[in-house]
């Protein structure tokens, strides 16, 4: 039995994620904000192989420069499956092998991806059987955003952005994701939106608790309506990501006015998602970005979470 499954491995593909509307409330006494979030996972994978190991370990590969990337302990994706193998007492490790194509530090979710998909490929490989229902309270451990890359589709996160709810959409959106070079911190973009609040109370008060996404925005993705939705997506944090960031407002600008039906920072950013008509367009607007030294992709969602591809 051991010898047999020593060769095997698993892989599994989890996606990235825009945030389509991004709500967050005021500072909690544990350091954290509540958030209301639409979350909408997108045709961009990680894809995370795993063999059975005596430790744990991590190797990257795949279009995304990860020379940045952790490969101990503080690794996402290590940390899920050492918290995986401590829940269920299991004695063996695991090497991944992640070929990334989310960008880093894009607001894009794609550690949290490769968490999940690490959580959802031992589970497999280990035979410890928690399945997806069981591997949910352990994903919300290690992020907010690893829950929902577990789920996928399209989805309203509440709490710390954990706590998920399904919402109905209809159809396929058309996005187009504009990279900027510099990263941003996400506990930084937050402590700029707390200071430029502190500042000005009288027009950037936080939202009524509890935080919560707005109708227009549920209805939209509901009707499978793009102009709708391009009317209602909105970022709390895209103020303060543009102030650390001022590049951002060119590139949103030049989207926006070359066929994006709109513009919003994803998340914390730096990553800016325009939402295009169709596909037509949304290869157009990638050609204007490119000619003006933007990087970019193409993107669809909604698209299904964390799934094994082979096994």
């Amino acid at each position: 039995m051991e010898s047999t499954q020593s060769r095997r491995s698993v892989t599994v593909r989890a996606p990235g994620k825009v945030n389509v509307f991004f709500r967050v409330g005021a500072l909690q006494h544990d350091g954290y904000h509540s958030v209301a979030s639409l979350y909408q996972a997108v045709s961009l994978y990680e894809e995370v192989t795993a063999v059975p190991a005596e430790g744990f370990s991590v190797r990257f590969s795949g279009p995304i420069d990860t020379s940045a990337l952790p490969t101990d302990d503080s690794n996402l994706a290590i940390r899920a499956a050492a918290l995986l193998q401590e829940q269920t007492g299991h004695t063996g490790g695991v090497a991944l092998s992640i070929v990334k194509h989310v960008p880093i530090a894009g607001g894009m979710g794609g550690g949290s991806a490769d968490a999940a998909a690490t959580l959802l490929a031992c589970d497999e490989l280990w035979g410890t059987g928690l399945g997806r229902t069981g591997l949910l309270p352990l994903a919300a451990q290690l992020g907010a955003d690893v829950p929902f890359a577990l789920e996928g589709g399209t989805a309203v996160g509440t709490g710390r952005g954990d706590e998920l709810s399904h919402a109905l959409a209809k159809g396929t959106f058309h996005w187009v994701l504009a990279l900027p070079d510099a990263g941003l911190s996400t506990p930084t973009v937050y402590s700029a939106l707390d200071r430029h609040r502190d500042e000005h109370p009288a027009e950037l008060a936080p939202p009524p608790e509890p935080v919560k996404v707005d109708t227009a925005v549920l209805q939209a993705v509901r009707m499978g309506d793009p102009k709708s939705l391009a009317n209602a997506m909105h970022n709390d944090l895209q103020a303060a990501a543009v102030k650390l960031a001022p590049n951002l407002l060119e590139v949103m600008e030049l989207g926006e006015q070359r066929g994006a039906l709109a513009g919003i920072v994803s998340g914390s950013g730096p990553t800016v998602a325009f939402l295009a008509q169709d596909t037509q367009s949304a290869a157009e607007l990638q050609r204007v970005l490119t000619r003006a030294g933007v990087r970019s992709l193409t993107a669809t969602g909604p698209v299904p979470g964390a799934r094994v591809i082979e096994a």
